[in-house]
């Protein structure tokens, strides 16, 4: 079946598995925590809207028409483009004004209040602070910049997809009257901050502020973004925020804020690193905190937040030198730039090595080198705009627990018996009262909230796609048919749950353009007498770690089916030994009881930012979530009352009222001896390996964690959580470069075949071989943390991780090694 789709103002023939599809709707708001924003600004015919490319910019763009507007018409668009909204001219007084810094400019400086040695003395050091933070705009150099920047995004991607119904619902939103919108990004390339500052500015949304962290650059690197619409955050903001009595500097910056929103300046944050996906960054909760507090001080009514999700074919931000950081394609044309740490890049030399400041001429050598290759398709989804004001009143409000206490995971472990669950024991009830935990716990709810519908919201792609069948089905080799025939079924699936994929076109085409940017990690043979194609993947763990990072967008959409698998897994492995070999999987039975004791356990251990689980949703509806949709995909069928299978472990009589909720069944008719439901293994014929690729796909995480397990044993306790997960990725990339690579027999001479995809596609050079993403050393230390193997110690010097006394023996480390192995198919 074929379909048409509107891409980059062209028709373009889509191929379309088996079914008729629409656009599935993406993007919507909590139910539970924004109940009244659910209904607003969301268009209901989202599907039928089509999508543009914010790179194709033609005559309708412009005022004017003929030939010669169609030769300069990137010129007349981007005049006729318009700033809406600007800091206010008298920013500077504003600032001065505000109570808390005067009261802590006073305590600083010498002198009485009403003097003017002291005014002087205060405005000085204000301007010093504000100028650090941000500069006026400058009008003709943004239009000189934006207009370098379409030429560089023409030729760097093929297009760069938005969908319209998703611009209009934000458009609505903007209109919204003393209401400024705020733009909660994942942040996926160095890329992302020019990316999203040239679209916004584009399509009519003013030009975004867009925050950054402590970016180290050269002085005039800053002084130009600062210019451009970025805005730093001051050194040691972090560290302030949670002051009590504050500093200067964040006063400044709060006070800076709260006239930035009063104004309806569009504001743009980055919720986590590019080398750190799932993780809420520390500048994310700085400015996440200052939103709040401004909020909070009735600086604006309310705030609208816009979860906004980036997804790339391949992100290009991967060029360096031997000894240099991996820099952005071009930072300097864009009126933002990104967080950038020596925790957010990877170097050649070692870690204890500082990063080089990064400079106006070594952004423009990284653009030339971007453009000789070509990045594929980007794509950006806006999600449903929500208000603050209703998400902080129902967060307070409605304080209800977020699941089984991480905690009560530890004793599973080391084979105690575990306590009965019960929702008064939830971590919420157990927080103090005091305002510091209630705004840490709002920002951390928030935040997470955030990242969690930015990264749903977010686009498949077509590599990613491909990279998960390469990694978790055909580990060697696999014919291009048969790949078609896969990436065509996985396509079917991910539609199915109602998440959008960020390309169009036949699907001959869709998988040899995935290829060809995955060029430098597989080899194309062709065999002359079948007119076909064999796909050989490289064993390398070079390749692994590509097809790795490309795959786990993939996590989200499955992350239900990816977690009840593994818990099928482990429920297999503890029966092993009673049954020996089976006749088959669907001869033997589960209890109801049984697996959601292993779908808590895997649940309680991982991140659920990772999962792209809901932080609102408690642990036990998770649960049940995840046995339903493994009922619906039709890998489990519940047992007809009355049957028994081989190895049936759920003989003994229970309730239907399930114990780890404490829902009320009082007035139903259900019978208190009556078994609980059972369920069998199926084998859905239209979807074969279906319950192994799922267990794959989680693979990389888990064996993640079982490597660390012996990292546990080498390292030196304690130490400071930075240095331990510096010392965990090299520990981890030790440890895979270390692994013997096979050579495989294959065709002598192989005949390599690379498909052009448009402008710029040439084979380029091999990359250097990428460390263990920093996002899987920082996700184990958190789940290391969360299930008490690590444990923080209080210090002078700030505090540090320690090792807990069970997990010092060997015999505690194998207890904790044996529980994660169980849920990984080897």
């Amino acid at each position: 079946m074929r379909a048409w789709f509107s891409d980059s103002g062209r028709r373009v023939e889509v191929f379309i598995p088996s079914r008729r599809w629409l656009r599935p709707l993406m993007g919507r708001c909590c139910q539970a925590c924004t109940p009244r924003s659910w209904d607003g600004f969301y268009h209901a015919h989202l599907s039928s809207l089509g999508f543009r490319s914010a790179t194709w910019v033609t005559e309708e763009d412009t005022r004017y028409r003929g030939w010669l507007v169609r030769r300069i018409c990137f010129v007349l668009a981007i005049g006729g483009w318009k700033v809406l909204n600007n800091i206010p001219g008298d920013l500077l007084e504003r600032v001065c004004r505000n109570k808390r810094v005067q009261d802590l400019a006073a305590s600083k400086a010498c002198g009485c209040r009403g003097e003017r040695k002291f005014q002087q003395q205060c405005k000085e050091k204000v301007l010093g602070i504000l100028a650090g933070i941000q500069a006026p705009l400058c009008l003709p150099m943004l239009r000189l910049c934006c207009w370098a920047l379409l030429r560089f995004l023409s030729r760097l991607f093929l297009s760069v997809q938005l969908h319209r119904g998703q611009l209009e619902m934000v458009l609505k939103a903007a209109r919204t009257p003393s209401v400024p919108l705020v733009f909660l990004s994942t942040h996926k390339s160095q890329l992302d901050g020019m990316l999203l500052s040239f679209l916004l500015f584009s399509q009519g949304l003013g030009v975004p502020r867009v925050t950054v962290g402590n970016l180290i650059c050269s002085s005039r690197l800053r002084a130009l973004l600062r210019c451009l619409g970025a805005v730093f955050l001051p050194t040691a903001v972090e560290q302030a925020l949670h002051d009590h009595d504050g500093e200067l500097p964040v006063a400044v910056l709060a006070s800076y804020l709260e006239e930035a929103l009063r104004s309806q300046q569009p504001l743009v944050i980055f919720l986590e690193e590019p080398c750190a996906p799932w993780h809420l960054s520390g500048p994310a909760r700085a400015w996440l905190a200052l939103l709040y507090r401004a909020m909070q001080d009735s600086a604006v009514p309310d705030v609208l937040l816009v979860p906004v999700g980036i997804a790339y074919d391949c992100t290009p931000d991967r060029f360096c030198r031997d000894g240099e950081v991996r820099l952005c394609a071009a930072p300097h044309l864009g009126v933002g730039a990104s967080l950038l740490s020596p925790h957010s890049c990877f170097l050649r030399s070692p870690p204890q090595q500082s990063a080089q400041p990064l400079s106006l001429g070594a952004c423009l050598w990284a653009a030339c080198r971007a453009l000789c290759r070509c990045f594929g398709c980007a794509r950006v989804d806006l999600a449903q705009p929500f208000s603050l004001q209703e998400f902080v009143a129902k967060s307070l409000i409605c304080r209800s627990s977020m699941g089984k206490p991480l905690e009560e995971l530890l004793p599973t472990i080391l084979g105690m018996l575990q306590p009965d669950y019960s929702r008064a024991d939830g971590p919420e009830h157990r927080m103090t009262t005091s305002s510091e935990a209630e705004e840490e716990m709002m920002v951390t709810k928030l935040g997470l909230h955030a990242l969690t519908d930015a990264t749903v919201c977010s686009a498949v792609t077509a590599v990613g796609i491909t990279s998960a069948l390469l990694l978790h089905k055909h580990r060697k080799c696999v014919r291009l048919s048969q790949l078609m025939v896969d990436f065509a079924w996985l396509l079917e699936e991910t539609l199915l749950r109602q998440h959008d994929v960020s390309f169009s076109g036949q699907l001959r085409a869709l998988v040899l353009h995935s290829l060809a940017l995955l060029r430098d990690h597989v080899t194309l043979y062709y065999l002359a007498p079948f007119g076909d194609i064999v796909v050989v993947i490289k064993d390398s763990a070079e390749t692994r770690w590509e097809l790795s990072r490309h795959s786990a967008q993939l996590v989200p959409i499955f992350a239900s089916e990816a977690v009840g698998a593994c818990a099928i897994r482990a429920l297999l492995l503890e029966l092993l030994p009673f049954v020996g070999e089976a006749p088959c999987p669907s001869s033997i039975t589960f209890s109801e009881d049984e697996l959601h004791q292993k779908i808590l356990a895997l649940l309680q251990l991982l991140p659920p930012s990772l999962l792209g689980l809901k932080p609102c949703q408690p642990l036990d509806c998770q649960s049940q979530d995840v046995l339903d949709k493994l009922v619906l995909c039709r890998l489990l069928e519940a047992e007809e009352e009355g049957e028994r299978y081989l190895c049936d472990v759920s003989s003994r009589g229970c309730s239907t009222t399930p114990r780890w909720t404490n829902l009320d069944f009082s007035d139903s008719d259900s019978d208190d001896n009556h078994c609980k439901r059972c369920f069998r293994i199926c084998k859905p014929k239209d979807s074969p390996g279906f319950l192994l690729f799922f267990c794959h796909l989680l693979s990389p995480v888990l064996a993640t964690y079982v490597r660390a397990v012996a990292f546990l044993e080498q390292h030196n306790w304690p130490q400071p959580e930075a240095t331990c997960a510096r010392a965990l990725q090299q520990f981890l990339a030790e440890d895979g470069l270390g692994e013997r690579e096979h050579d495989g027999g294959g065709p002598p001479a192989p005949v390599v075949l690379w498909v052009e995809q448009g402008r710029g596609a040439a084979l380029g050079t091999s990359l250097f071989p990428e460390r263990p993403m920093w996002s899987l050393a920082l996700s184990t230390l958190q789940s290391f943390k969360n299930i008490g193997v690590l444990k923080e110690r209080p210090s002078p010097s700030g505090p540090l991780l320690q090792l807990v006394q069970p997990f010092c023996s060997s015999e505690g480390r194998e207890k904790l090694r044996d529980f994660l192995e169980q849920f990984m198919q080897l």
